[in-house]
């Protein structure tokens, strides 16, 4: 999968893309991601990229002509286009997993007070939020939207069926989690995980992801 990413701060991106599972799939092969500097595009002696908006207000917003000429030099055929702003719509595994099937995305990380409409309207194909919070820019949004469709790329984890006891897979969060030693500090782990019976085992995972989904995000066990 080819990933590119339009930014003002590229270096932002350095580190999250060469550590851990990101760098060694990188290396792998199994994603290819390219970060560009937006002012790559952008014209005259300053390199200019956002101008105040028409109408007045406080704030810079994004010029249409580097988005325009940025999409036009990177996309490919059947190129995804992405616009990371806090009014897209919520990121969800269901849109993660729609992103990691698709051969090229493209990411428009925002800033200041948002890029030009026309950009939005001819230009963008989908609008992504990470969450209902405004940051100083939109490369961080970026990374999290890029860890979270890479993991549904083949290769990309190394135990693929972690996959489908993550939180929020099938809309119910994750069940407790011990390790060693199995008493600590006077506090046991469940006696059940020491049984070595591997259906109750499960069962009382299960049980446990639905305790834990009514007590915090009971959102999420409505119809």
């Amino acid at each position: 999968m080819k990933i590119d990413v339009l930014t003002l701060f590229p270096q932002m991106l350095d580190g999250f893309l060469s550590e851990s599972m990101m760098g060694r799939a990188r290396e792998a092969g199994v994603v290819d991601v390219g970060v560009h500097n937006l002012r790559d595009w952008a014209q005259g002696k300053h390199k200019q990229v956002d101008d105040r908006p028409f109408g007045g207000g406080a704030g810079m917003v994004l010029m249409p002509e580097p988005i325009f000429d940025a999409f036009e030099s990177l996309e490919s055929p059947g190129s995804h286009h992405v616009y990371l702003a806090p009014d897209g719509e919520p990121l969800t595994p269901e849109i993660a997993q729609d992103l990691a099937a698709r051969e090229h995305v493209i990411f428009l990380s925002g800033h200041y007070e948002g890029i030009d409409e026309r950009a939005r309207e001819k230009v963008i194909h989908q609008e992504v939020s990470i969450g209902d919070y405004v940051l100083t820019n939109g490369t961080l949004a970026a990374a999290v939207a890029i860890d979270c469709l890479c993991r549904f790329l083949p290769g990309f984890l190394g135990e693929e069926k972690s996959l489908t006891s993550e939180s929020f897979q099938g809309s119910l969060l994750d069940f407790p989690q011990f390790t060693r030693p199995a008493v600590f500090r006077d506090m046991p782990i469940p006696e059940v995980l020491l049984s070595g019976n591997h259906a109750e085992i499960e069962k009382w995972r299960q049980a446990m992801r639905e305790e834990r989904t009514r007590q915090r995000r009971p959102d999420l066990l409505e119809d």
